[in-house]
């Protein structure tokens, strides 16, 4: 699809996810625009027009990408890390969901083989919150290339999806970002519902949560430094980074922050709780674009 640009209205992604007019440095033929944040750095953003060009007609991943995850939905922990297989076979080495899908499928890898003492206290449950979590990832995935208005906290990632000055790891987290901060506390409630069960700090549902908070801190400073190696097994990307990023947002952290939401969304209805999803969602994209723009 070949795009008329003096039809289409120059606009950027502010913080807010919004879109606004704003200087242009350039628009090139790949349906990514660049436009400058701060002096001497540009970050790019996916091309915009009043609603938004359909993706799949500028990178030809994308329509094999949406028909994989609208399929049948995973019922299994086996089912999602297929699913994400699937999607890290798929995506080219310079889409930014590559990584983050990748750093994902390795920690959903390690937390299915390696339960504390051989053995999860609440396996259903655990296995269920899983499934359902991976799943408000693959909707967002599928909400953005079908059209829809993604949450804030993810676009963040899926309009920078082709930055070339963006490193693998902060794709990575910014995704990790979007999906805990923002669809985490959502799981657990719908998790929780299904199930019929509203977990204390005393149950075995929180014991194995703090379990995963246990096996994520331990699994993630290796997980990303190798995200950063090439093919070839060498450093190809600035592994500093690594801690920064780490200091600067921590799983374990967030993963609790979720968790208290999730209580605090239980109590509340109607507006009051539309308005905090959206703060949240505010918030959490504020924080991924940080991430992505990290030095």
């Amino acid at each position: 699809m070949q795009s008329n640009l003096n039809t289409l209205s120059p606009v950027v992604v502010n913080l807010s996810g919004r879109v606004r007019p704003e200087y242009i440095r350039r628009i090139d033929n790949a349906g990514v625009f660049l436009f400058g944040s701060r002096p001497n750095r540009l970050y790019c953003w996916r091309l915009l027009s009043e609603a938004r060009i359909s993706t799949a007609a500028s990178y030809p991943a994308d329509q094999p990408l949406y028909d994989l995850i609208t399929g049948t939905a995973p019922v299994t922990i086996a089912d999602v890390i297929a699913r994400m297989q699937a999607i890290d076979a798929l995506l080219p080495v310079n889409d930014g969901l590559k990584w983050f899908n990748l750093l994902y499928l390795m920690v959903t890898q390690q937390v299915d083989l390696h339960p504390p003492g051989g053995a999860w206290r609440s396996p259903v449950w655990l296995a269920r919150l899983d499934v359902v979590f991976a799943g408000l990832y693959f909707s967002a995935v599928a909400g953005f290339l079908d059209g829809r208005s993604p949450p804030s906290a993810w676009s963040a990632l899926f309009e920078a999806r082709y930055c070339t000055d963006v490193d693998r790891i902060q794709f990575a987290l910014a995704g990790m970002n979007a999906h805990i901060n923002h669809d985490l506390a959502l799981a657990l409630l719908t998790a929780d519902a299904e199930l019929n069960v509203v977990p204390t700090p005393a149950s075995p549902e929180f014991a194995d949560y703090q379990s995963v908070n246990e096996l994520l801190n331990t699994v993630m400073p290796s997980a990303l430094t190798m995200l950063a190696t090439d093919t070839l097994g060498v450093l190809a990307q600035d592994t500093g980074k690594i801690g920064r990023l780490l200091a600067f947002w921590d799983i374990c952290h967030a993963r609790n922050l979720a968790w208290d939401f999730a209580n605090q969304l239980r109590a509340l209805v109607g507006p009051t709780r539309d308005a905090a999803l959206s703060a949240q969602d505010a918030l959490t994209g504020a924080l991924g674009r940080a991430i992505l723009a990290a030095a």
